[in-house]
C-alpha cells in the first residue's frame, strides 16, 4: 500500500467517523440545548454542517500544495 493511499484511507475513516457519529449524537444533543435556547440548538446543527464544508476544503487544499512541483 502507498503512503498516499494509506493517506486517503485513514481521511476516509475520519470523515465516516465525523460524519456517522455526529447524526447519531447531534439529535440528543440538539433536543438538550433546546431546553436552553433553540437559536443556540440550531447555530450547533449550522456549525456541524458547515464543519463537513470546511474539512473538505482543508482537504483539498492540502493536497493541491501536496502535487505542485
Amino acid at each position: 500500500m502507498k503512503r498516499e493511499d494509506r493517506s486517503a484511507l485513514i481521511a476516509a475513516a475520519i470523515i465516516c467517523f465525523f460524519a456517522f457519529g455526529g447524526w447519531f449524537v447531534l439529535p440528543p444533543i440538539m433536543q438538550w440545548l433546546g431546553t436552553f435556547s433553540p437559536w443556540l440548538a440550531l447555530a450547533v446543527a449550522i456549525a456541524y454542517v458547515g464543519a463537513f464544508f470546511v474539512l473538505f476544503w482543508l482537504r483539498a487544499r492540502y493536497q493541491r500544495r501536496r502535487r505542485r512541483p
